[in-house]
């Protein structure tokens, strides 16, 4: 630390006392020390070189391309739950979100339903999918199964496996491996020319999936995807649950994820058990309420020599499917505060579960959704996979989708440093969930420089504003205390501020404002920023030995500072409103702001065709969960049903919206159907588009159940409806068409 810095320092910390008497300061406190070197080394993975000479690897703390550190973005997407006629525009948005990488798995029901007949084609053509990545610019990770889960039937598993009773799945029975060697050479055909050695897309792949069995059994897939000729740099495992024998010290990447709250809870309450944590910051990694539907409840804590490996995510909570007794309806900020605490608990990769909502496809023998029928935990709809994600089953964008892709600017152009930051807690942390008052906060740094991340939200419990804070860092070269004077958090808000960031030989002391990205043209660099709602923006810099301060910058798009560097560079900052921070986009050394597209919304005719029967009475799973089950394809007899008649000027690049009240809807074309929805107090989506031209001119029907007031289902308080006395409720409020269109 330079003399001058010592005296601003010192400056902050007397400032501070005299605020801490006139506004009683809270000073919030952090250690903060200086990391050890990166480890490698004992990686035991495939080739890291392409065909262009790039090589990807990694560390004890991130991925590295080339040697260098990089914080890339991935996203899940189902192939075979999209129309390949799609996949191109789907993928395009993606990119645009910011993803780098798209995950996907492989559903060994969706290609070998009936034993020994391989379904490659259409949406189901692994290949096609790879190639288009490729054409686009993304990465792929490729996750292979057997065992998938992924709210498939049997998770995954035909049917034909699971009657074998003789065999032991998911371990390394013979009879078993020998099928899944019979899998793997077919992943393996379908990825040929397609790795990344040969310049393709796949850098990686993941062996079965939430497994915490012996490791012999995910060491032997792999040496079964090696010897199908599956040459990558990259072989992952779920780091949940936290295994009792670990697997081998450098064999699998442990990838981890974490949810706002989960559909296959066992109950009809929200944020139960340890949800709560994920809008915490923490070292633990392993969110043990993940998957315990089907692995149960599990104590806190990773599975030793986790820390060998960077942080690595691949199911942070892009939104959340519903199950029939647990009817999930996010808000948007559910999922972003989530993210940002992910982020300030140190991971170097964000996964998304599920980034783009999907369809499940049509099966010869069966439907293919996870049903309480087959064994499993929960009922899923028939149809709809649509997980309230960033990006519809059907291409819409949601509102998570925005603040995301800010997120990830910040990530492309500041991320490669930050990802060498480990985190630090503070030194008072929340008890419980119901510790309201402390700050959630913590910092990532490399001992002198990084940024402070502040979770201030948690869903459907309203946080209190944190008055007159500021924070105190123990770094390297002494204590940092910032910002100056002391702000206010406000209530329900999360942001994160920088501290020492060096921009071109100008130091960036501190900011009460977020960094969203940067443009370098030529020896000028301009740094945008996002205003953090409810907080005065300040900038300080050091300049030359000089402190330079800019005090109650008001958002707007033109730039808000400028200071000329030793060197004859400029840096200079604009510091933006929400919303222009939202509407950001850039490509290359470009900044447009993307204009709200404007939205058109035309009626439909509707046509009663039959008025419903009695509700339905609910019965109950038997066994350890006793959930309610879902209706029958015989108790749509009692639905009520209305033909739906589409204007014939209908653009088929559209939606159909659906907004009503009951327990489940469907829609029919033509006797078949086509899509489902369990309601949850969110529109049913339906995108024209899919099914034209026959919609068009077709017979196409809707099906609404009653709901009961005492349906032993969970609804989120804004879902709930008012039965008015009644028993049960059944309200088709309107159908429309809604049109998206750009206003350019």
């Amino acid at each position: 630390m330079n003399s001058h810095f010592q005296k601003l320092a010192f400056a902050m910390v007397i400032a501070s006392a005299a605020f801490s008497f006139s506004l009683r300061a809270d000073v919030v406190t952090a250690r903060v020390s200086t990391p050890p070197p990166a480890e490698s080394g004992y990686f035991k993975f495939g080739t890291a070189t392409n065909s262009e000479g790039h090589e990807i690897s990694l560390n004890s703390r991130s991925l590295l391309f080339d040697g260098q550190p990089v914080f890339p973005v991935m996203g899940e997407f189902h192939y075979t739950r999209c129309p390949e006629s799609e996949w191109r525009e789907e993928l395009l948005k993606m990119k645009a979100g910011g993803i780098d990488i798209v995950s996907t798995y492989v559903f060994w029901i969706h290609h070998e339903e009936v034993e020994g007949q391989w379904d490659w084609s259409g949406q189901r053509d692994l290949h096609q999918f790879l190639q288009m990545c490729q054409e686009v610019g993304l990465k792929v990770v490729v996750r292979c199964g057997p065992w998938s889960h992924g709210e498939a039937r049997n998770g995954g598993f035909p049917d034909w496996v699971v009657r074998h009773k003789d065999w032991k799945l998911r371990s390394t029975d013979k009879n078993f491996l020998a099928a899944v060697k019979v899998l793997y050479a077919e992943i393996a055909g379908q990825m040929q020319g397609e790795l990344w050695k040969d310049g393709g897309p796949v850098i990686g792949i993941q062996v079965d999936n939430e497994f915490g069995g012996s490791p012999e059994y995910l060491l032997a897939l792999k040496k079964l995807a090696i010897e199908a000729g599956i040459d990558v740099p990259l072989y992952i495992k779920t780091g949940w649950p936290a295994m009792r024998t670990p697997v081998p010290l450098g064999e699998l990447i442990p990838l981890f994820g974490a949810y706002p709250d989960g559909f296959w809870e066992w109950n009809l309450t929200p944020m139960n058990g340890v949800a709560w944590q994920n809008y915490t910051f923490k070292i633990t990694r392993t969110d043990t309420g993940v998957g315990n539907d089907t692995l149960g409840n599990r104590k806190a804590g990773d599975t030793a020599g986790t820390e060998k490996y960077p942080y690595l995510t691949c199911e942070v909570g892009g939104g959340m499917e519903t199950s029939y007794h647990r009817r999930m309806n996010y808000d948007p900020r559910d999922v972003e505060a989530v993210v940002l605490c992910q982020l300030g608990s140190g991971s170097s990769l964000l996964g998304y579960y599920m980034y783009h909502g999907g369809q499940n496809p049509d099966g010869e023998l069966s439907t293919l959704q996870e049903s309480q029928a087959t064994g499993y935990p929960n009922d899923l709809p028939v149809k709809t996979y649509d997980f309230n994600a960033p990006i519809g089953e059907f291409g819409q964008l949601n509102p998570q989708y925005y603040w995301l892709r800010r997120l990830h600017l910040f990530l492309h152009d500041f991320g490669a440093g930050l990802a060498q930051m480990p985190v630090s807690l503070p030194d008072a942390a929340p008890t419980d969930k119901s510790d309201l008052d402390t700050l959630r906060w913590a910092a990532r740094s490399d001992g002198n420089s990084g940024y402070i991340f502040v979770n201030n939200y948690q869903r459907l419990q309203p946080m209190l504003a944190k008055r007159d804070v500021q924070f105190k860092l123990s770094l390297s070269g002494g204590e940092f205390v910032f910002p100056e004077k002391p702000v206010w958090i406000p209530a329900d808000e999360f942001f994160f501020w920088p501290f020492n960031l060096d921009l071109s030989g100008v130091k960036l002391v501190y900011a009460t404002a977020q960094p969203v990205c940067q443009v370098v043209d030529g020896n000028v660099r301009t740094v945008y920023f996002a205003e953090t709602p409810g907080v005065k923006a300040e900038f300080v810099f050091e300049n030359g030995g000089k402190e330079v301060r800019f005090e109650n910058v008001k958002p707007g798009r033109k730039v808000a500072g400028r200071l000329k560097t030793g060197k004859g560079g400029v840096v200079q900052f604009i510091l933006l409103s929400e919303a222009d921070s939202l509407a950001l986009q850039k490509n290359g050394n470009e900044v447009v702001y993307e204009k709200i597209p404007k939205t058109s919304v035309m009626n439909v005719k509707t046509k009663p065709v039959q008025a419903a029967g009695a509700a339905r009475e609910i019965p109950l799973s038997t066994g350890k969960s006793h959930l309610a089950l879902a209706p029958t394809d015989a108790d749509f007899t009692n639905a009520a049903v209305w033909k739906i008649e589409l204007p014939k000027n209908v653009g088929t690049d559209s939606i159909l919206r659906i907004h009503y009240v009951g327990d489940v809807a469907r829609l029919t074309l033509d006797g078949k159907l086509i899509e489902d929805n369990f309601y949850s107090g969110r529109e049913f989506d339906l995108g024209l588009k899919r099914y034209a031209p026959a919609i068009l001119t077709g017979d196409l029907r809707l099906e609404i159940l009653p709901l009961r007031r005492d349906a032993p289902v969970y609804l989120e308080p804004k879902a709930r409806p008012d039965f008015g006395g009644e028993e049960s409720l059944l309200k088709l409020q309107r159908v429309e068409i809604v049109k998206r269109y750009d206003n350019h």
